[in-house]
Protein backbone atom coordinates (compact mmCIF):
# COMPACT_ATOMS: atom_id res chain seq x y z
CA UNK A 1 0.00 0.00 0.00
CA UNK A 2 0.94 3.67 -0.83
CA UNK A 3 0.92 4.14 3.27
CA UNK A 4 3.20 1.76 3.56
CA UNK A 5 5.48 4.27 3.24
CA UNK A 6 5.01 6.35 6.53
CA UNK A 7 4.21 3.02 8.11
CA UNK A 8 6.37 -0.02 7.85
CA UNK A 9 9.70 -0.96 9.19
CA UNK A 10 11.70 0.30 12.04
CA UNK A 11 13.12 3.10 10.56
CA UNK A 12 9.15 4.80 10.92
CA UNK A 13 8.78 3.89 14.70
CA UNK A 14 8.87 8.13 14.72
CA UNK A 15 6.17 8.54 12.06
CA UNK A 16 3.88 5.55 13.65
CA UNK A 17 4.65 7.50 16.87
CA UNK A 18 2.42 10.00 15.46
CA UNK A 19 0.02 8.21 13.72
CA UNK A 20 -0.96 6.56 17.22
CA UNK A 21 -1.25 10.16 18.84
CA UNK A 22 -4.14 10.67 16.62
CA UNK A 23 -5.66 7.98 18.61
CA UNK A 24 -5.49 5.28 15.89
CA UNK A 25 -4.76 1.47 16.90
CA UNK A 26 -1.63 -0.62 16.21
CA UNK A 27 -4.16 -3.38 15.02
CA UNK A 28 -5.05 0.00 12.23
CA UNK A 29 -1.27 0.06 10.68
CA UNK A 30 -1.93 -2.94 8.54
CA UNK A 31 -5.44 -1.07 6.76
CA UNK A 32 -5.84 1.41 3.81
CA UNK A 33 -5.05 4.65 5.27
CA UNK A 34 -8.38 6.67 3.31
CA UNK A 35 -8.06 10.50 3.22
CA UNK A 36 -11.93 12.44 3.55
CA UNK A 37 -11.05 15.44 1.81
CA UNK A 38 -13.64 17.78 3.44
CA UNK A 39 -15.35 21.17 2.18
CA UNK A 40 -17.25 21.61 5.58
CA UNK A 41 -17.72 25.47 5.82
CA UNK A 42 -20.19 27.26 7.61
CA UNK A 43 -19.95 29.55 5.09
CA UNK A 44 -21.76 27.61 2.32
CA UNK A 45 -24.92 26.33 1.95
CA UNK A 46 -24.66 23.54 0.15
CA UNK A 47 -22.14 22.86 2.49
CA UNK A 48 -22.96 23.45 5.85
CA UNK A 49 -24.10 20.10 6.56
CA UNK A 50 -21.50 18.12 5.81
CA UNK A 51 -20.56 17.22 8.98
CA UNK A 52 -23.62 14.37 8.94
CA UNK A 53 -22.12 13.24 5.61
CA UNK A 54 -18.75 13.18 6.85
CA UNK A 55 -19.65 10.59 9.62
CA UNK A 56 -21.52 8.47 7.31
CA UNK A 57 -18.38 7.99 4.96
CA UNK A 58 -16.68 6.74 7.97
CA UNK A 59 -18.53 4.69 8.83
CA UNK A 60 -18.28 3.29 5.70
CA UNK A 61 -14.17 2.97 5.30
CA UNK A 62 -14.34 1.81 9.38
CA UNK A 63 -17.03 -0.83 7.54
CA UNK A 64 -15.19 -2.26 5.24
CA UNK A 65 -11.70 -2.30 7.00
CA UNK A 66 -10.27 1.23 6.14
CA UNK A 67 -8.71 3.86 8.25
CA UNK A 68 -10.51 7.34 7.44
CA UNK A 69 -8.42 10.35 8.21
CA UNK A 70 -10.37 13.82 7.66
CA UNK A 71 -8.69 16.87 6.44
CA UNK A 72 -9.86 19.93 5.33
CA UNK A 73 -10.29 21.85 2.21
CA UNK A 74 -11.64 25.68 1.51
CA UNK A 75 -14.72 26.44 0.22
CA UNK A 76 -16.13 29.57 -1.37
CA UNK A 77 -20.32 30.73 -2.01
CA UNK A 78 -20.29 31.59 -5.39
CA UNK A 79 -23.55 33.77 -4.29
CA UNK A 80 -22.04 35.41 -1.84
CA UNK A 81 -18.96 36.38 -3.47
CA UNK A 82 -21.31 37.64 -6.25
CA UNK A 83 -21.10 41.12 -7.12
CA UNK A 84 -18.16 42.58 -5.72
CA UNK A 85 -14.53 41.97 -5.29
CA UNK A 86 -15.03 38.73 -3.38
CA UNK A 87 -15.73 36.76 -6.92
CA UNK A 88 -12.25 37.80 -8.06
CA UNK A 89 -11.41 34.55 -5.97
CA UNK A 90 -13.99 32.24 -7.08
CA UNK A 91 -12.11 30.58 -9.66
CA UNK A 92 -9.25 31.14 -8.24
CA UNK A 93 -9.78 29.01 -5.67
CA UNK A 94 -10.26 25.75 -7.82
CA UNK A 95 -6.23 25.43 -8.48
CA UNK A 96 -5.75 26.13 -4.18
CA UNK A 97 -8.56 23.39 -3.74
CA UNK A 98 -6.93 20.82 -6.61
CA UNK A 99 -3.35 21.90 -4.40
CA UNK A 100 -4.68 21.47 -0.91
CA UNK A 101 -5.56 17.53 -1.72
CA UNK A 102 -2.82 16.86 -3.73
CA UNK A 103 -0.46 18.36 -0.82
CA UNK A 104 -2.34 16.78 2.15
CA UNK A 105 -2.36 13.04 0.32
CA UNK A 106 0.95 13.05 -1.14
CA UNK A 107 3.18 13.98 2.41
CA UNK A 108 0.67 11.55 3.98
CA UNK A 109 0.73 8.36 1.40
CA UNK A 110 -2.25 8.17 1.69
CA UNK A 111 -3.73 4.21 -0.17
CA UNK A 112 -7.30 6.67 -1.42
CA UNK A 113 -9.18 9.65 -1.03
CA UNK A 114 -13.34 10.34 -0.58
CA UNK A 115 -13.45 13.87 -1.66
CA UNK A 116 -16.60 15.23 -0.11
CA UNK A 117 -17.70 18.39 -1.96
CA UNK A 118 -20.51 20.48 -3.57
CA UNK A 119 -20.12 23.96 -4.71
CA UNK A 120 -19.05 25.66 -7.84
CA UNK A 121 -15.26 25.47 -8.15
CA UNK A 122 -14.49 22.71 -4.99
CA UNK A 123 -15.80 19.92 -6.91
CA UNK A 124 -14.17 20.92 -10.17
CA UNK A 125 -10.54 21.36 -7.91
CA UNK A 126 -10.99 17.69 -6.37
CA UNK A 127 -11.42 16.18 -9.55
CA UNK A 128 -8.38 17.80 -11.21
CA UNK A 129 -6.76 16.79 -7.75
CA UNK A 130 -7.91 12.81 -8.21
CA UNK A 131 -6.82 12.98 -11.55
CA UNK A 132 -3.33 14.53 -11.28
CA UNK A 133 -2.58 12.44 -7.64
CA UNK A 134 -4.07 9.31 -9.77
CA UNK A 135 -4.44 7.07 -6.09
CA UNK A 136 -8.14 5.27 -5.93
CA UNK A 137 -10.91 8.00 -5.11
CA UNK A 138 -14.49 8.72 -5.65
CA UNK A 139 -16.26 11.70 -5.45
CA UNK A 140 -19.51 12.59 -2.89
CA UNK A 141 -21.37 16.00 -3.72
CA UNK A 142 -23.41 17.00 -0.95
CA UNK A 143 -27.00 17.35 -2.93
CA UNK A 144 -28.99 20.07 -3.83
CA UNK A 145 -31.22 22.49 -1.96
CA UNK A 146 -34.55 21.82 -1.69
CA UNK A 147 -36.83 25.22 -3.45
CA UNK A 148 -38.39 27.58 -0.78
CA UNK A 149 -41.83 28.44 -0.62
CA UNK A 150 -43.44 32.08 -0.36
CA UNK A 151 -47.31 33.07 -1.72
CA UNK A 152 -47.94 29.54 -2.52
CA UNK A 153 -45.23 28.85 -5.20
CA UNK A 154 -41.98 27.43 -5.07
CA UNK A 155 -38.81 29.87 -5.17
CA UNK A 156 -34.79 29.68 -5.70
CA UNK A 157 -31.88 32.05 -5.11
CA UNK A 158 -31.58 33.21 -8.86
CA UNK A 159 -35.00 34.22 -9.80
CA UNK A 160 -36.40 35.26 -6.56
CA UNK A 161 -33.52 37.25 -5.02
CA UNK A 162 -30.81 38.20 -7.73
CA UNK A 163 -33.78 38.80 -10.24
CA UNK A 164 -35.80 40.23 -7.49
CA UNK A 165 -33.15 43.05 -7.64
CA UNK A 166 -33.88 44.33 -11.41
CA UNK A 167 -37.63 43.99 -10.62
CA UNK A 168 -37.05 46.55 -7.45
CA UNK A 169 -35.42 48.80 -9.22
CA UNK A 170 -37.75 48.87 -12.15
CA UNK A 171 -40.48 49.63 -9.92
CA UNK A 172 -42.39 46.16 -10.11
CA UNK A 173 -41.74 44.81 -6.90
CA UNK A 174 -41.63 46.35 -3.18
CA UNK A 175 -38.56 46.01 -1.39
CA UNK A 176 -40.81 44.66 1.35
CA UNK A 177 -41.59 42.09 -0.88
CA UNK A 178 -37.72 41.72 -1.78
CA UNK A 179 -37.26 41.05 2.10
CA UNK A 180 -39.90 38.44 2.16
CA UNK A 181 -38.05 36.25 -0.78
CA UNK A 182 -34.86 36.33 0.40
CA UNK A 183 -35.89 34.62 3.52
CA UNK A 184 -37.83 31.94 2.05
CA UNK A 185 -36.33 31.57 -1.31
CA UNK A 186 -32.93 28.91 0.53
CA UNK A 187 -34.59 26.96 2.99
CA UNK A 188 -31.63 25.20 4.22
CA UNK A 189 -28.70 23.20 3.12
CA UNK A 190 -28.10 22.27 -0.67
CA UNK A 191 -26.35 23.98 -3.21
CA UNK A 192 -28.63 26.33 -5.13
CA UNK A 193 -32.13 24.65 -6.64
CA UNK A 194 -31.22 25.18 -10.57
CA UNK A 195 -29.23 23.57 -12.91
CA UNK A 196 -26.18 26.01 -11.73
CA UNK A 197 -22.56 25.31 -12.09
CA UNK A 198 -22.79 23.10 -9.10
CA UNK A 199 -25.37 20.99 -9.50
CA UNK A 200 -23.78 20.43 -13.24
CA UNK A 201 -20.76 19.54 -12.26
CA UNK A 202 -22.47 16.79 -9.79
CA UNK A 203 -24.29 15.42 -12.73
CA UNK A 204 -21.61 15.16 -14.57
CA UNK A 205 -18.96 13.81 -11.98
CA UNK A 206 -22.05 11.07 -11.63
CA UNK A 207 -22.02 10.88 -16.01
CA UNK A 208 -17.95 11.03 -15.50
CA UNK A 209 -18.10 7.80 -13.58
CA UNK A 210 -16.51 9.75 -10.39
CA UNK A 211 -19.59 9.34 -8.26
CA UNK A 212 -22.28 6.00 -7.20
CA UNK A 213 -25.21 6.01 -9.46
CA UNK A 214 -28.15 8.61 -8.06
CA UNK A 215 -25.61 10.73 -6.30
CA UNK A 216 -25.77 13.87 -8.68
CA UNK A 217 -29.33 14.49 -7.93
CA UNK A 218 -29.50 13.06 -4.57
CA UNK A 219 -31.37 15.68 -2.21
CA UNK A 220 -29.24 17.33 0.78
CA UNK A 221 -31.36 16.68 2.80
CA UNK A 222 -32.37 13.03 2.15
CA UNK A 223 -31.43 10.08 3.68
CA UNK A 224 -30.50 8.66 0.51
CA UNK A 225 -27.53 11.11 0.13
CA UNK A 226 -26.48 9.37 3.89
CA UNK A 227 -26.37 6.01 1.57
CA UNK A 228 -24.44 7.09 -1.07
CA UNK A 229 -22.21 8.68 1.58
CA UNK A 230 -21.98 5.17 3.31
CA UNK A 231 -21.58 3.60 0.31
CA UNK A 232 -19.18 5.53 -1.20
CA UNK A 233 -16.73 4.71 2.33
CA UNK A 234 -17.41 1.38 1.64
CA UNK A 235 -16.49 1.72 -1.99
CA UNK A 236 -12.93 3.30 -1.82
CA UNK A 237 -11.50 0.61 0.27
CA UNK A 238 -12.33 -1.89 -2.65
CA UNK A 239 -10.86 0.62 -4.97
CA UNK A 240 -7.89 0.73 -2.85
CA UNK A 241 -7.44 -2.89 -2.94
CA UNK A 242 -8.06 -3.08 -6.87
CA UNK A 243 -5.89 -0.21 -7.51
CA UNK A 244 -8.83 1.27 -9.69
CA UNK A 245 -7.24 4.97 -10.18
CA UNK A 246 -8.78 7.81 -11.75
CA UNK A 247 -6.97 7.89 -14.53
CA UNK A 248 -8.70 4.45 -15.67
CA UNK A 249 -12.22 6.19 -15.34
CA UNK A 250 -11.40 9.70 -16.64
CA UNK A 251 -11.01 8.36 -20.03
CA UNK A 252 -11.93 10.25 -23.53
CA UNK A 253 -15.17 8.21 -23.56
CA UNK A 254 -15.65 9.55 -19.92
CA UNK A 255 -15.51 12.92 -20.87
CA UNK A 256 -17.38 12.45 -24.39
CA UNK A 257 -20.10 11.36 -22.29
CA UNK A 258 -20.06 14.27 -19.75
CA UNK A 259 -20.25 17.00 -23.02
CA UNK A 260 -23.51 14.76 -24.26
CA UNK A 261 -25.06 15.02 -20.72
CA UNK A 262 -24.23 18.44 -20.44
CA UNK A 263 -25.63 19.79 -23.67
CA UNK A 264 -28.83 17.38 -23.18
CA UNK A 265 -29.62 19.14 -19.87
CA UNK A 266 -28.46 22.75 -20.26
CA UNK A 267 -25.74 22.53 -17.91
CA UNK A 268 -23.84 25.43 -16.77
CA UNK A 269 -21.48 27.36 -19.48
CA UNK A 270 -18.75 26.87 -16.62
CA UNK A 271 -18.26 23.41 -17.89
CA UNK A 272 -16.39 24.49 -20.76
CA UNK A 273 -13.78 25.86 -18.45
CA UNK A 274 -14.03 23.15 -15.93
CA UNK A 275 -13.93 19.76 -18.03
CA UNK A 276 -10.72 20.66 -20.04
CA UNK A 277 -8.73 21.50 -16.82
CA UNK A 278 -9.80 17.80 -15.40
CA UNK A 279 -9.18 16.19 -18.73
CA UNK A 280 -5.89 18.09 -18.61
CA UNK A 281 -4.84 16.64 -14.86
CA UNK A 282 -5.77 13.28 -16.41
CA UNK A 283 -3.66 13.80 -19.66
CA UNK A 284 -6.87 14.03 -22.20
CA UNK A 285 -7.00 16.73 -24.68
CA UNK A 286 -10.59 18.03 -25.34
CA UNK A 287 -11.40 21.56 -26.93
CA UNK A 288 -14.28 23.80 -27.58
CA UNK A 289 -14.76 22.52 -30.83
CA UNK A 290 -15.75 19.16 -29.51
CA UNK A 291 -18.34 20.90 -26.99
CA UNK A 292 -19.73 22.50 -30.34
CA UNK A 293 -19.62 19.54 -32.44
CA UNK A 294 -21.43 17.18 -29.83
CA UNK A 295 -23.99 19.94 -28.77
CA UNK A 296 -24.72 20.22 -32.70
CA UNK A 297 -25.91 16.46 -32.21
CA UNK A 298 -27.46 16.58 -28.93
CA UNK A 299 -30.75 17.72 -28.36
CA UNK A 300 -31.99 19.61 -25.14
CA UNK A 301 -33.81 16.86 -23.15
CA UNK A 302 -34.25 18.84 -19.87
CA UNK A 303 -34.88 22.30 -18.67
CA UNK A 304 -33.71 23.27 -15.13
CA UNK A 305 -34.06 26.79 -13.83
CA UNK A 306 -33.12 28.79 -15.07
CA UNK A 307 -33.60 27.86 -18.62
CA UNK A 308 -36.86 26.69 -17.98
CA UNK A 309 -39.04 25.86 -14.75
CA UNK A 310 -37.96 22.66 -13.11
CA UNK A 311 -35.68 22.33 -10.18
CA UNK A 312 -33.35 19.79 -9.42
CA UNK A 313 -35.60 18.02 -6.69
CA UNK A 314 -38.07 17.38 -10.14
CA UNK A 315 -35.10 15.71 -11.78
CA UNK A 316 -34.43 13.60 -9.13
CA UNK A 317 -37.65 12.66 -9.10
CA UNK A 318 -37.68 12.04 -12.34
CA UNK A 319 -35.05 9.50 -11.94
CA UNK A 320 -32.30 11.61 -11.59
CA UNK A 321 -28.62 11.24 -14.05
CA UNK A 322 -29.60 7.32 -14.48
CA UNK A 323 -32.76 8.85 -16.33
CA UNK A 324 -30.74 10.71 -17.98
CA UNK A 325 -28.72 8.29 -19.24
CA UNK A 326 -31.06 6.29 -20.26
CA UNK A 327 -32.34 8.62 -22.30
CA UNK A 328 -29.44 9.43 -24.41
CA UNK A 329 -28.08 5.85 -24.32
CA UNK A 330 -27.52 5.62 -27.88
CA UNK A 331 -25.25 8.18 -27.84
CA UNK A 332 -22.92 7.18 -24.90
CA UNK A 333 -19.52 5.51 -25.37
CA UNK A 334 -18.70 2.60 -22.90
CA UNK A 335 -16.77 3.93 -19.78
CA UNK A 336 -15.96 2.23 -16.45
CA UNK A 337 -17.39 4.03 -13.16
CA UNK A 338 -16.11 3.66 -9.40
CA UNK A 339 -19.17 1.50 -8.89
CA UNK A 340 -17.89 -1.45 -10.86
CA UNK A 341 -20.76 -0.85 -13.52
CA UNK A 342 -19.94 0.45 -16.88
CA UNK A 343 -21.69 3.72 -17.55
CA UNK A 344 -24.03 2.09 -20.37
CA UNK A 345 -24.93 -0.73 -18.53
CA UNK A 346 -25.93 1.83 -16.04
CA UNK A 347 -28.00 3.33 -18.78
CA UNK A 348 -29.64 0.08 -19.91
CA UNK A 349 -30.91 -0.42 -16.94
CA UNK A 350 -32.26 3.10 -15.68
CA UNK A 351 -35.91 4.39 -16.35
CA UNK A 352 -37.63 7.65 -16.55
CA UNK A 353 -39.92 8.19 -13.70
CA UNK A 354 -41.44 11.47 -15.34
CA UNK A 355 -41.13 12.12 -19.28
CA UNK A 356 -42.12 16.23 -18.98
CA UNK A 357 -38.90 16.32 -16.57
CA UNK A 358 -37.26 14.37 -19.41
CA UNK A 359 -38.32 14.83 -22.37
CA UNK A 360 -37.54 12.22 -25.10
CA UNK A 361 -40.10 12.11 -27.88
CA UNK A 362 -40.63 16.07 -27.98
CA UNK A 363 -37.16 18.02 -26.61
CA UNK A 364 -37.05 21.40 -26.44
CA UNK A 365 -34.48 21.61 -29.47
CA UNK A 366 -32.24 19.47 -31.36
CA UNK A 367 -29.27 21.09 -30.35
CA UNK A 368 -27.56 20.42 -26.92
CA UNK A 369 -28.08 23.85 -23.99
CA UNK A 370 -24.36 25.13 -24.93
CA UNK A 371 -23.07 26.93 -28.46
CA UNK A 372 -19.25 28.02 -28.99
CA UNK A 373 -19.43 31.23 -30.84
CA UNK A 374 -16.14 32.73 -33.13
CA UNK A 375 -15.69 35.84 -35.19
CA UNK A 376 -13.61 39.07 -34.87
CA UNK A 377 -14.63 39.80 -31.44
CA UNK A 378 -14.06 35.90 -30.29
CA UNK A 379 -10.99 34.29 -32.82
CA UNK A 380 -10.27 31.75 -29.73
CA UNK A 381 -13.93 31.25 -28.93
CA UNK A 382 -16.96 32.81 -26.73
CA UNK A 383 -19.39 30.79 -24.87
CA UNK A 384 -23.73 30.86 -24.56
CA UNK A 385 -26.18 28.84 -22.90
CA UNK A 386 -28.22 28.65 -25.88
CA UNK A 387 -30.90 26.85 -23.97
CA UNK A 388 -31.37 30.06 -21.97
CA UNK A 389 -31.74 32.64 -24.94
CA UNK A 390 -35.12 33.10 -26.70
CA UNK A 391 -36.09 32.34 -29.93
CA UNK A 392 -36.38 35.96 -30.73
CA UNK A 393 -32.75 37.11 -29.28
CA UNK A 394 -31.00 34.43 -31.39
CA UNK A 395 -29.68 36.98 -33.42
CA UNK A 396 -28.93 40.31 -32.17
CA UNK A 397 -27.43 43.41 -33.47
CA UNK A 398 -26.87 46.11 -31.32
CA UNK A 399 -24.96 49.47 -29.98
CA UNK A 400 -21.67 48.64 -27.84
CA UNK A 401 -22.19 49.81 -24.71
CA UNK A 402 -18.37 49.54 -23.13
CA UNK A 403 -17.63 48.61 -19.73
CA UNK A 404 -14.41 48.49 -18.01
CA UNK A 405 -15.46 46.27 -15.00
CA UNK A 406 -18.48 44.54 -13.83
CA UNK A 407 -19.21 47.68 -11.40
CA UNK A 408 -19.31 50.27 -14.01
CA UNK A 409 -21.57 48.02 -16.00
CA UNK A 410 -24.03 47.06 -13.05
CA UNK A 411 -23.82 50.88 -12.17
CA UNK A 412 -24.79 51.80 -15.45
CA UNK A 413 -28.00 49.01 -15.56
CA UNK A 414 -29.16 50.02 -11.72
CA UNK A 415 -29.50 53.80 -12.87
CA UNK A 416 -31.29 52.72 -16.15
CA UNK A 417 -28.52 53.95 -18.67
CA UNK A 418 -28.85 50.77 -20.75
CA UNK A 419 -31.62 50.84 -23.54
CA UNK A 420 -33.28 48.45 -25.58
CA UNK A 421 -31.09 47.64 -28.58
CA UNK A 422 -27.70 47.79 -26.67
CA UNK A 423 -24.93 45.11 -26.06
CA UNK A 424 -23.39 45.78 -22.63
CA UNK A 425 -19.12 44.75 -23.31
CA UNK A 426 -17.60 44.32 -20.00
CA UNK A 427 -14.01 43.54 -20.37
CA UNK A 428 -11.00 43.23 -18.72
CA UNK A 429 -12.67 40.93 -16.36
CA UNK A 430 -11.11 37.46 -18.13
CA UNK A 431 -8.69 34.99 -16.22
CA UNK A 432 -5.51 36.97 -16.09
CA UNK A 433 -7.31 40.83 -16.48
CA UNK A 434 -10.12 40.16 -13.62
CA UNK A 435 -8.14 38.47 -12.43
CA UNK A 436 -10.30 35.38 -11.67
CA UNK A 437 -12.72 35.64 -14.05
CA UNK A 438 -15.78 37.23 -11.81
CA UNK A 439 -19.42 35.75 -12.87
CA UNK A 440 -21.76 38.30 -13.92
CA UNK A 441 -25.01 37.30 -12.41
CA UNK A 442 -25.71 40.78 -11.09
CA UNK A 443 -25.47 42.46 -13.41
CA UNK A 444 -27.44 39.78 -16.18
CA UNK A 445 -30.32 39.22 -13.39
CA UNK A 446 -30.76 42.89 -13.03
CA UNK A 447 -30.97 43.49 -16.56
CA UNK A 448 -33.61 40.19 -16.65
CA UNK A 449 -35.28 41.70 -13.94
CA UNK A 450 -35.78 45.36 -15.91
CA UNK A 451 -37.56 42.92 -18.53
CA UNK A 452 -34.83 43.29 -21.27
CA UNK A 453 -33.37 39.73 -21.72
CA UNK A 454 -34.94 39.93 -24.87
CA UNK A 455 -33.68 43.89 -26.24
CA UNK A 456 -29.91 43.93 -24.74
CA UNK A 457 -27.41 41.63 -24.96
CA UNK A 458 -23.88 40.74 -23.04
CA UNK A 459 -20.53 39.79 -23.96
CA UNK A 460 -17.70 39.73 -21.40
CA UNK A 461 -14.07 37.94 -21.54
CA UNK A 462 -15.43 37.48 -17.97
CA UNK A 463 -18.19 34.44 -17.15
CA UNK A 464 -21.78 33.75 -16.05
CA UNK A 465 -23.03 31.83 -13.43
CA UNK A 466 -25.06 28.86 -14.59
CA UNK A 467 -28.36 31.18 -13.36
CA UNK A 468 -27.80 33.49 -16.10
CA UNK A 469 -30.69 33.76 -19.25
CA UNK A 470 -30.97 35.51 -21.87
CA UNK A 471 -28.17 36.78 -24.77
CA UNK A 472 -24.96 36.69 -22.75
CA UNK A 473 -21.46 35.93 -24.15
CA UNK A 474 -18.84 34.77 -21.87
CA UNK A 475 -15.21 33.25 -22.18
CA UNK A 476 -14.90 35.97 -25.19
CA UNK A 477 -11.09 34.62 -26.07
CA UNK A 478 -8.17 36.28 -26.39
CA UNK A 479 -9.03 38.31 -23.60
CA UNK A 480 -8.82 42.18 -23.28
CA UNK A 481 -5.80 41.84 -21.09
CA UNK A 482 -4.11 39.62 -23.41
CA UNK A 483 -4.33 42.08 -26.35
CA UNK A 484 -8.01 40.27 -27.51
CA UNK A 485 -10.11 42.46 -30.02
CA UNK A 486 -12.40 43.13 -27.26
CA UNK A 487 -10.04 45.32 -25.97
CA UNK A 488 -10.38 47.58 -28.67
CA UNK A 489 -14.39 48.00 -29.12
CA UNK A 490 -15.39 51.18 -28.74
CA UNK A 491 -18.71 53.12 -27.62
CA UNK A 492 -21.28 52.83 -30.73
CA UNK A 493 -19.89 50.28 -32.69
CA UNK A 494 -21.75 47.39 -33.96
CA UNK A 495 -21.86 43.65 -32.54
CA UNK A 496 -22.97 41.23 -34.33
CA UNK A 497 -24.23 38.01 -32.46
CA UNK A 498 -25.87 34.60 -34.07
CA UNK A 499 -26.20 31.77 -32.51
CA UNK A 500 -27.33 30.00 -35.30
CA UNK A 501 -24.74 30.69 -37.13
CA UNK A 502 -22.36 30.41 -34.41
CA UNK A 503 -20.98 33.63 -35.07
CA UNK A 504 -19.76 36.90 -33.15
CA UNK A 505 -17.85 40.16 -34.68
CA UNK A 506 -17.78 43.84 -34.11
CA UNK A 507 -18.53 45.49 -37.71
CA UNK A 508 -14.42 46.66 -37.98
CA UNK A 509 -12.90 45.75 -40.99
CA UNK A 510 -9.39 44.04 -40.81
CA UNK A 511 -7.48 47.28 -41.67
CA UNK A 512 -9.66 49.17 -38.90
CA UNK A 513 -8.52 46.31 -36.23
CA UNK A 514 -5.27 46.73 -37.00
CA UNK A 515 -5.12 50.55 -36.36
CA UNK A 516 -6.63 50.23 -32.69
CA UNK A 517 -4.94 47.88 -31.77
CA UNK A 518 -1.53 49.39 -32.86
CA UNK A 519 -2.75 52.18 -30.36
CA UNK A 520 -3.36 49.79 -27.48
CA UNK A 521 -1.89 49.41 -24.11
CA UNK A 522 -1.73 46.41 -22.11
CA UNK A 523 -3.65 47.37 -18.51
CA UNK A 524 -1.25 47.72 -14.84
CA UNK A 525 -1.83 44.62 -12.86
CA UNK A 526 -4.77 45.02 -10.87
CA UNK A 527 -3.44 43.13 -7.77
CA UNK A 528 0.10 43.79 -6.87
CA UNK A 529 0.41 41.30 -3.86
CA UNK A 530 -0.82 37.67 -2.55
CA UNK A 531 -2.23 34.86 -4.19
CA UNK A 532 -4.37 36.76 -7.16
CA UNK A 533 -0.76 38.63 -8.13
CA UNK A 534 0.67 35.47 -8.94
CA UNK A 535 -2.46 33.51 -10.12
CA UNK A 536 -2.59 36.43 -12.88
CA UNK A 537 1.17 35.59 -13.78
CA UNK A 538 0.39 31.60 -14.47
CA UNK A 539 -3.19 31.40 -15.93
CA UNK A 540 -4.28 30.53 -19.33
CA UNK A 541 -7.17 31.55 -21.07
CA UNK A 542 -10.23 30.52 -21.05
CA UNK A 543 -10.39 28.81 -23.85
CA UNK A 544 -7.88 26.58 -22.61
CA UNK A 545 -9.83 26.27 -19.07
CA UNK A 546 -8.21 28.95 -17.70
CA UNK A 547 -5.42 26.53 -15.89
CA UNK A 548 -2.42 27.23 -14.21
CA UNK A 549 1.22 26.96 -16.21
Amino acid sequence: MQSDTIKRGIQRAPNRCLLYATGISPSDIGKPFIGLASSFSDLVPGHIHMRDLERYIERGIAAAGGVPFIFGVPAVCDGIAMGHAGMHFSLPSREIVADTVEVVARAHSLDGLVLLTNCDKITPGMLMAAARLNIPSIVVTAGPMMTGRYKGRRRSLVRDTFEAVGLAQAGKLGYEEVAALEISACPGAGSCQGLYTANTMACLTETMGMSLEGCGSALAVSSKKRRIAYESGQRIVRLVRENVTPRRILTLNAFKNAIVVDMAMGGSTNTVLHLPAIAAEAGVKIDLELFDKISRATPNIVKLEPAGDYYMEDLEYAGGVPAVLSALKGKLEPSPTVSGKNITDIAKNAKILDAEVIRVKNPYSKEGGIAILFGNLAPHGAVVKQSAVSDKARKFTGRARVFESEELAMKAVSEKRVKKGDVVVIRYEGPKGGPGMREMLSVTAAIVGQGLSESVALITDGRFSGGTRGPCIGHVSPEAAEGGHIAIVREGDTVVIDIPSRKIDVRLTDADIKVRMATWKAPQPKFKYGYLSRYSKLVTSASTGAILK
